[in-house]
Formats: C-alpha cells, sequence, structure tokens
C-alpha cells in the first residue's frame, strides 16, 4: 500500500453523553432509522426496514454470540479482582476451548492487577448444595493482556462454567455495570455460536417477526460467524490512524454461503461492520488462492486488500473461493481478519449496502463508514444529532445505500 496518512482529528464530532444510549428500548425494531441513499437522508423506523430496501435483498448477519466473559474474583485478601477473557489460548480453537472441562488458558484483561502480584484467586459456588470452586493463576504477563490459566472442580464445561458465574461485557462507555436486561437484550435475537466479548449491535434492531415479515417479502437472510474482540472499543491513539494496530479477529464462513452470496450478486446488504468486516476480507483470500498461496494460513493483514488489482472484483472472487472449496470438499472456510476500511482508497467489492449504529468519534468504526460514504459522514451524523438519535451500541441505526 502506498504510504499515506489518516488525521484522525478529521474524524472526530461532539456527542454529548446524554445522547450515548444506556438502556436498549422496550421495543428492538422501535428504533430510528436513518435512511441514507446517494447522498439524500431522511428517516423512519427499523420495523420499516422492509420497505426501503431493494427487493430481492440478501441480509447477512453475524450469528457470533456474546460470552458471559467477565469474572468477579477475589484473592484470599479478598480484594477484588476482575478477569475479562478475551479469546481462548489453550486450547486455541473456540469451539473446543468452551467444550474442555477441568482447566483451561485463556487471553485476558485484568482488572485491580496491581492487587494480583503472585498467587491465585478464586470465585467459590455452590451447585445443588455442592461447594465448588474456580481458580485463576496468571503464568505469562503482556503489557495490556496476560495469559490466565483456569482450574475447576465442577463436572461443568468452560462454556458452562462463564454461563453460570461470568457477567455480559457491555460496553464500557455505558459508564455502568451489567444489568439483567443486558443478558437477552445484548444478544441479538439470531445469536448461536459463543466466542463474542461485544455485540454486533446493528443486529440488536431485529425481532423474530421482522424477519419473518421480511421473509414474507422475498427478502433472503444469510449467516456468518465472526467473534468480535475487545479491540473494537480501543481507541485511535494516534494523530495518524494508519499508525493504529488493529486487533485480530476470527470468522468462519461456509460453502452455501458463498453460493448464496453469488445468488444476489449486487443485492449484499451486510448487517452491521463485523459483517462488513468478515465479507470484505474474503477476497483477500480469494487473492491468495489465485496466487497459489493456502488461503487461511496466515491473518489477512491490516493493509493486504489494498494490494488487490481493481479488476479482481468480489464476484470474480468469491467464484474463486467456491471453486477452491468444492475442489478440497471444504464445507467451510475459517479465518481471522486485521483488516482495516479506511477512505484511504478501499474498495467495497462485496457489501452493496450497510446497516449499522452510530459509531463513537475517532473509531476505525468511523473510518469504515467514511470509507462507504466519503465526506458525507458529517452529514450523516450531523443529521442524527439534530434528529434525537441515541448513538453507540444500544443505540439507533442507519442504513447505507449507494
Amino acid at each position: 500500500m502506498q504510504e499515506k496518512s489518516i488525521n484522525i482529528s478529521d474524524f472526530d464530532y461532539p456527542l454529548p453523553d446524554e445522547r450515548i444510549a444506556k438502556f436498549p428500548l422496550e421495543e428492538r425494531s422501535s428504533s430510528k432509522l436513518l435512511i441514507y441513499k446517494g447522498g439524500d437522508i431522511s428517516h423512519r423506523h427499523f420495523r420499516d426496514l422492509g420497505e426501503v430496501l431493494p427487493e430481492g435483498t440478501l441480509l447477512v448477519f453475524n450469528n457470533t454470540k456474546v460470552v458471559r466473559a467477565r469474572l468477579v474474583m477475589h484473592k484470599e485478601s479478598g480484594a477484588r479482582i476482575e478477569v475479562f477473557c478475551l479469546e481462548p489460548h489453550t486450547p486455541a480453537d473456540y469451539e473446543h476451548a468452551f467444550a474442555v472441562k477441568g482447566s483451561a488458558e485463556w487471553s485476558c484483561i485484568v482488572g485491580n492487577l496491581k492487587k494480583w502480584k503472585s498467587g491465585e484467586v478464586a470465585i467459590h459456588f455452590e451447585i445443588e448444595g455442592e461447594a465448588h470452586s474456580l481458580r485463576a493463576t496468571i503464568t505469562e504477563r503482556g503489557t495490556r493482556e496476560h495469559i490466565v490459566r483456569f482450574e475447576w472442580d465442577a463436572d461443568m464445561t468452560f462454556g458452562e462454567l462463564l454461563e453460570y458465574l461470568g457477567r455480559i461485557p457491555i460496553p464500557p462507555y455505558l459508564n455502568r455495570e451489567s444489568e439483567e436486561i443486558d443478558n437477552t437484550r445484548y444478544q441479538t435475537v439470531y445469536s448461536k455460536f459463543e466466542g463474542s466479548v461485544a455485540a454486533p449491535t446493528a443486529g440488536l434492531h431485529f425481532t423474530p417477526d421482522l424477519i419473518e415479515q421480511m421473509r414474507g417479502k422475498g427478502f433472503g437472510f444469510e449467516e456468518v460467524t465472526l467473534h468480535v474482540g475487545a479491540g473494537t472499543f480501543l481507541p485511535v491513539k494516534e494523530e495518524d490512524a494508519t499508525k493504529h494496530p488493529m486487533h485480530t479477529e476470527h470468522f468462519e464462513i461456509r460453502r452455501s454461503t458463498i453460493e448464496k452470496l453469488l445468488a444476489a450478486w449486487g443485492r449484499i446488504t451486510a448487517v452491521g461492520t463485523t459483517s462488513v468486516r468478515t465479507l470484505e476480507s474474503l477476497p483477500a483470500l480469494a487473492w491468495r488462492i489465485h496466487q497459489g498461496i493456502e488461503p487461511t494460513a496466515e491473518v489477512v493483514g491490516q493493509w493486504e486488500l489494498y494490494d488487490i488489482p481493481t479488476e479482481y472484483t468480489g464476484e470474480v472472487a468469491l467464484r474463486e473461493i467456491l471453486t477452491y472449496m468444492e475442489q478440497n470438499g471444504l464445507d467451510r472456510m475459517k479465518a481471522a481478519t486485521q483488516i482495516m476500511i479506511t477512505p484511504l482508497g478501499f474498495e467495497y467489492r462485496i457489501v452493496r449496502n450497510i446497516v449499522t449504529n452510530f459509531h463513537q468519534p475517532k473509531s476505525t468504526l468511523l473510518l469504515l463508514v467514511s470509507a462507504y460514504v466519503g465526506e458525507d459522514w458529517h452529514r450523516i451524523y450531523d443529521y442524527a444529532l439534530e434528529n434525537d438519535f441515541r448513538f453507540l451500541s444500544y443505540g439507533d441505526s442507519s442504513l447505507l445505500m449507494r
């Protein structure tokens, strides 16, 4: 990629605290929907989505499920230590990591680390009157993340243990503790596979009724899986945003999904930035196949997509992946991505329209929006602020269309 820079201050805007939605609305689909279509801006309600999207649209959901990844543990002295499980270390695969019993190692962020210089922290709990404990030790210390070994004596998988003892990790900018309502409302109604520490929030507006209503009108729905990491909340601290190191997120896509994307070519709407990141990472895998390189051996690099020739279209890329999967007898592909979508010439090759919430100032997600709408992001956000839209995870939504 050609050396260029992005002044992150150009992606700032005033966001008063009272405009951040601290709690969800009572009815998911009653949220506001800003509609940006070819430069024109208007708004309706989210439940009207099926009246606004073009006929024959295929909506792509991220079906990841938020894990109760926050564990409040204590030292023998009584000191409170919060352990936030980010991603599995041993075993490293999410599916296996949630299924193990007895012990596991995870990469974690630790709150009140200064009080945990050595030794164990624990949670003591009961199941059907029988006493059990979950104990943790730090096996490897890092700058921000640490490897924590968990050991437990209950006949439970680690996934069951988190469900029983953990708390939903709501975004830090809500400035409150998680509550009972978050256990259901900080999940999409179509969440399936555990692995995220943050919800794919654009999908929070969908209800089963709305999905069925849209199906009845001929809309298609397909799913990918990308496990959202805590890095999604990391602010861009460098004045030049290109110096910001993007976090890694793991994703999976099925062969049948590739087939449906091709069948709906030109009518693909990504629900949420995580679906965007998954779909727009696919041309990188395809280009590797095209060059005779193993497609999933390495993480999709932060700037890898920018080096793929413009004439290598998204449709060509999907066909290349489909052929590869057929020839190798693959039903699904697992990969990881560090893709950074910015207005520095990023080309959307697969996604036609985007459903997304309103993002934090100076964030990589705002850069992603700008890569799609250009300088019009200022007009979109000004409109949202002037028309009492609610912002961030539990806030209102937008539909971006070209």
